[in-house]
């Protein structure tokens, strides 16, 4: 919660520098205040709960839909297959839109119902990518599609079959990325000490 507001008044992202339309500033106290009514004031006021259990139930609630979506995102990207491509010399990614969706994301457990049902239909993250305004209940249908022409044009279509073995495979793919990124040092560093020596006589 506290790095929307410091995203919001942060005016650079990257190399590019932006300003925030006067409603937009409306937008964010305006709505954040009727957030905090619902979650915060509205049980304060209307359950038999003390300041503290609201509190904590606050902080809990946010842990698990943070665990939540940060499961479905890595597990939706961060997994074996999956291409990290950067731009090129003059900073344009070579892949086509498109393209760079299917290179970059991995479905799992594509037939469970629950994780559907739980997920918003964001187990099928390669279809919610690719057709993002289509409502999730048609994601089925459209990955049939989806991976026919997929295969077609000779491009990856990456799936998970169930919720287990993506976290495996992302699991693989940290200690591969940590590996890869592991430089062992084979000159020994000098210590810098953080007060100066005192020679004695």
């Amino acid at each position: 919660m506290r790095k929307d507001y410091l995203k919001f008044f942060h005016h650079r992202i990257g190399a590019h520098s932006y300003t925030h339309p006067r409603k937009e500033y409306f937008n964010l106290f305006f709505y954040k205040a009727i957030y905090y009514f619902f979650f915060i004031v509205l049980p304060l006021v209307l359950l038999d709960l003390s300041w503290w259990q609201v509190g904590l139930g606050f902080v809990i609630m946010h842990l698990i839909e943070g665990i939540t979506l940060g499961l479905v995102f890595q597990l939706a990207h961060v997994v074996e297959g999956t291409n990290f491509p950067t731009p090129n010399a003059q900073g344009n990614m070579e892949d086509a839109w498109a393209v760079h969706q299917l290179r970059t994301t991995a479905n799992f457990a594509p037939d469970s119902k629950l994780a559907a049902f739980l997920c918003g239909g964001l187990n099928r993250q390669i279809e919610h990518h690719l057709f993002p305004k289509i409502c999730h209940v048609h994601y089925p249908a459209l990955s049939v599609i989806v991976r026919h022409t997929a295969q077609e044009f000779g491009l990856p279509y990456l799936e998970n079959k169930t919720f287990f073995i993506a976290l495996q495979s992302h699991y693989r793919m940290l200690r591969k990325l940590g590996k890869d990124a592991f430089v062992p040092s084979t000159t020994v560093q000098p210590t810098v000490l953080p007060f100066p020596l005192i020679k004695l006589a």
